[in-house]
């Protein structure tokens, strides 16, 4: 009944010809495919995207992340031009439920959703179940250096609207005196439902390079866009800006980036003392006493030190599914590309946090995150836009909930890292539905690795032509320019399906052999009848 199917199909496609649709391209295509993260290495989490300042939320079993979107200031100023952030209205959106293969889902058009922002940097989300049963989510911004804006959504991929008009909080709101540049937004809800938000940045009258005195936290009021406290100071030695913030085992915790000075020189706690430019976290049971944090201290290095280039740093710690990870920027995607100006991109590792005792540490690899979520399965139906990197393909995100990664010339390829295809030696195969005309390549390892399956529009399922288990790298590579790959899943042969293709060829000619002799019986009887 398949080949039925299948020459129907093929006899439709003759007759109408082929037809795909055209999308929008973000992205410039590239004349020859070519990628910018190697085979042994998960980070960045992009290899197109230019992004900074991680946060992320989780909703229905995936993590969202968001980040300020350098990819703007790189179009419209320049790969060569120095990365000065004043173009940037936009906030970039990715998502995982592995933390290995992330799709991208766009851009949030900040400028468009607020028009009278200046820019839309440094984002931190939240969200929560609220009365009338819809799960709610802010979205806090740096607004430039000069303020913090909010806008809400009740989906992690939008519509996002602007519930005040105007910015939740400037460098002229009351309280804020001593706060220069009240930006880089960290927010939290505790486990009482209660919002938190922290920020600041610059240097207090008064202030010195050892205590800035700048850094802000406030209780925020029960709808989340307005405050329930007074603006009260955290004692952040070295402050220099990215606040963000947890709630960990009853405490909050802190996280900023110190400045670039030597701290040798001077550093008032039990704990070894944190380098230049580096992630400090501090913790409190009371966050509106600033006479009652305590220094965990250093959490994440400069990139510089963890081999990357130096740059500046805003981290974002999460759990997700039972382990810690810390999102975070580097240089490294740039650098791949050859390019001069300082755009960045969110890379993504696991680190260790004691719960209990609520202390953190952790190290930024190129590796990255090598073991996928343990309920991560190639057995159930996957985006094909859910890739670890690629190589010739641009992005149409025209509908942010059903992304497609497009190949822009023959040999394009998706890579998708990590796939577990299980511990048994049971034959397997693979339903992929594809858009275009020509075929997708399957290879392990590699885009030039062991085929195992050829796909197609319209042959869309095929037996992989070997077994396999364990994990590995499952590249998709495109024939021709213009295809992508809707949804794929790897299937398991069952028993009474298992038959090879050679067992197929012998009953094909057993019953021609069978066919042939029946016509020359009937033609035998009929002569001997005449």
């Amino acid at each position: 009944m398949r080949y039925i199917q299948i020459l129907i199909a093929m006899a439709v496609s003759l007759l109408m010809g082929s037809v795909f649709t055209s999308f929008p391209k973000v992205f410039a295509k590239e004349k020859e495919p070519r990628t910018y993260k190697k085979a042994n290495e998960n980070n960045p989490i992009s290899s197109q995207v230019f992004c900074a300042d991680p946060t992320a939320v989780e909703y229905n079993g995936r993590l969202y992340v968001y980040g300020t979107n350098d990819h703007q200031q790189c179009r419209e100023k320049g790969e060569d031009k120095d990365n000065t952030y004043e173009k940037i209205k936009s906030l970039v959106i990715f998502s995982t439920d592995d933390m290995v293969n992330w799709t991208y889902h766009g851009e949030i058009n900040v400028g468009e959703i607020a028009p009278w922002i200046m820019n839309s940097w440094a984002p931190s989300v939240v969200s929560r179940k609220e009365d009338d049963g819809l799960t709610h989510f802010y979205l806090y911004f740096s607004n430039s250096g000069t303020g913090v804006g909010v806008i809400t959504a009740i989906d992690p991929l939008g519509p996002w609207t602007d519930p005040l008009g105007k910015p939740l909080i400037r460098y002229d709101t009351e309280g804020l005196e001593n706060c220069p540049n009240p930006f880089d937004p960290g927010a939290v809800i505790d486990d009482s439902g209660v919002g938190w938000l922290s920020f600041g940045g610059g240097k207090a009258s008064g202030g010195t390079d050892y205590m800035p005195g700048s850094s802000r936290i406030v209780k925020l009021g029960s709808d989340m866009l307005s405050f329930d406290s007074d603006f009260t100071e955290i004692p952040a030695p070295y402050f220099f800006e990215a606040s963000e913030l947890n709630f960990i085992n009853g405490y909050y915790v802190y996280t900023y980036c110190s400045d670039w000075s030597k701290h040798i020189e001077k550093w008032e706690y039990p704990t070894d003392v944190p380098g230049g430019c580096a992630m400090i976290s501090m913790k409190t049971r009371t966050p509106l006493d600033p006479s009652s944090w305590e220094m965990i201290g250093e959490v994440l290095k400069n990139p510089g030190e963890m081999g990357f280039d130096y740059s500046n740093n805003h981290t974002h710690m999460h759990k997700y599914k039972g382990r810690w990870y810390m999102l975070y920027h580097t240089l490294s995607l740039k650098n791949a590309m050859r390019i001069k100006g300082g755009y960045r991109s969110i890379c993504a590792d696991e680190i260790e946090v004691d719960e209990k005792n609520v202390t953190a540490s952790g190290l930024g690899t190129k590796e990255g995150i090598l073991t996928p979520s343990a309920d991560s399965s190639v057995f159930a139906e996957r985006s094909g836009a859910q890739i670890c990197s690629q190589a010739g393909v641009s992005y149409d995100v025209s509908d942010p909930a059903d992304p497609h990664a497009i190949s822009d010339t023959s040999g394009a390829w998706i890579m998708f890292s990590r796939a577990d295809m299980g511990d048994d030696s049971n034959p397997l195969g693979i339903t992929a539905k594809i858009h275009g005309s020509g075929n997708v390549e399957i290879r392990l390892d590699s885009p030039d690795g062991t085929l195992v399956a050829t796909v197609s529009e319209n042959d869309d399922t095929s037996d992989l032509t070997q077994n396999i288990s364990g994990l590995h790298d499952l590249y998709f590579v495109f024939s021709e320019k213009g295809m992508y790959i809707d949804s794929w899943c790897i299937n398991k042969i069952p028993e009474k399906q298992k038959v090879s293709t050679a067992a197929v060829a012998v009953i094909i000619s057993a019953a021609a052999a069978l066919i042939g002799v029946t016509v020359l019986i009937i033609l035998h009887f009929r002569k001997k009848k005449n």
